[in-house]
């Protein structure tokens, strides 16, 4: 809605009940069938791998966190800028792990599962009584909870936890300022995840899949835990080395195991929760990942600004105020601002702003001018080496 609306328009059904995996924009206030004439692409997870891009492409948008349905690299080869939407379905996922944690506290599945299997008995009544005490488990009030990554899913998650009554360790190196300051001030931040695994009762990760997170709980961290701790995993299938864990719980050394990725192992797992990768499904937040990965395309598309980029580095100049605006995607190799300013004089343009960013061995500047510049300028821009895309914002 909105001012969105003519980027976006509503939500096309797919068949899947995911909303639209795949919207082409032909321009500011246009959508298009076909997608040789996009300048942008919302996806959410579509298959983009095998798919040609045209030169008219300008950037792709997932509604979403993850990235590996699209070519990353070949797009920034391109000069085509991918986004995704990190946070815009946080609330659900965290919402989600306050549920694991009940789920894996309290037998409720299995005692759900029991009732379905005596519900056509007369006397159902007295056998829930009866039976009832095969199911109790425990309260989450006084219990510890360690929460490996406290961005915009694990913070979120501590302070709600703390209401419960539960006490709370955070773990996160990378954590920004700004995440830290909205957590309770009664979580104990601990500085290595192994004090987490000694201590706590409750873990649940919130951490990318990363070389240095890939089955950080193994047989060794596994060891290190308490008899009987419950594991929650809402963040990345990998982080959890699936044999190890079924020995666990063969083991009883975990109680329950609570995932979010069922595969062909912990589905079949004694003692594993799998939920089919509900997280972020909710009306509310693929509607603000929808919503977000627009406005992300809007700035791009209408200002040159880049919020949430995967593959070229954050930048942002706000609104023009100037006569013109000139963006450029590039590699990131020595003595090239010094070659795009030396164009613009050369032309005889005044530079009133510049920005410039690197991310490994993509760049980005964005140059405000005294007035617009000509053909021959940008062409003259494209010629220098390394540059990948140049395009006039005004």
């Amino acid at each position: 809605g909105g001012e969105e609306a003519g980027y976006y328009q509503g939500q096309a059904a797919d068949g899947t009940g995911e909303g639209a995996q795949l919207v082409c924009l032909g321009g500011a206030d246009t959508n298009t069938e076909n997608v040789d004439e996009a300048q942008g692409i919302l996806v959410r997870s579509a298959n983009m791998h095998e798919m040609q891009f045209s030169e008219k492409l300008l950037a792709v948008a997932r509604a979403g966190a993850g990235v590996n349905n699209i070519p990353l690299t070949s797009c920034a080869d391109q000069g085509i800028v991918v986004f995704n939407t990190p946070g815009a379905n946080a609330n659900s996922v965290m919402e989600l792990a306050l549920c694991g944690m009940l789920l894996g506290s309290r037998d409720i599945v299995g005692g759900i599962n029991w009732v379905q299997s005596i519900k056509g008995s007369p006397d159902i009544a007295k056998i829930v009584e009866k039976g009832k005490s095969q199911f109790a488990g425990n309260e989450l009030r006084g219990k510890k909870l360690g929460i490996i990554g406290l961005g915009a899913i694990g913070g979120p998650l501590a302070n709600r936890s703390r209401k419960l009554g539960m006490d709370v360790y955070g773990c996160d190196p990378h954590i920004s300022v700004d995440a830290a300051w909205h957590l309770d001030r009664h979580i104990q931040k601990v500085n290595e995840r192994e004090e987490i695994f000694r201590t706590c009762d409750i873990i649940t990760l919130h951490v990318p899949l990363l070389p240095t997170t890939k089955h950080m709980i193994n047989a060794e961290t596994l060891a290190m835990m308490k008899d009987g701790v419950i594991i929650l995993n809402f963040a990345r299938d990998a982080l959890v080395d699936d044999d190890a864990m079924a020995e666990a719980l063969a083991s009883r050394k975990v109680k329950c195991y609570v995932t979010d990725f069922p595969n062909e192992k912990s589905a079949n797992m004694p003692g594993c929760i799998a939920i089919p990768h509900l997280g972020a499904s909710t009306e509310e937040s693929e509607d603000n990942c929808a919503k977000m990965a627009v406005r992300e395309m809007m700035d791009y598309l209408e200002n040159g600004n880049i919020t949430n980029s995967v593959n070229f580095p954050n930048l942002d100049m706000g609104v023009c105020r100037t006569a013109g605006r000139i963006a450029i995607l590039h590699k990131n190799i020595p003595n090239t601002l010094s070659a795009f300013t030396t164009a613009m004089a050369a032309e005889n343009i005044n530079i009133d702003g510049l920005m410039n960013k690197s991310r490994g061995e993509y760049a980005y500047t964005m140059l405000d001018l005294d007035h617009t510049p000509s053909e021959h300028a940008v062409e003259q821009l494209k010629k220098i080496n390394g540059v990948i895309r140049v395009r006039v914002i005004r």
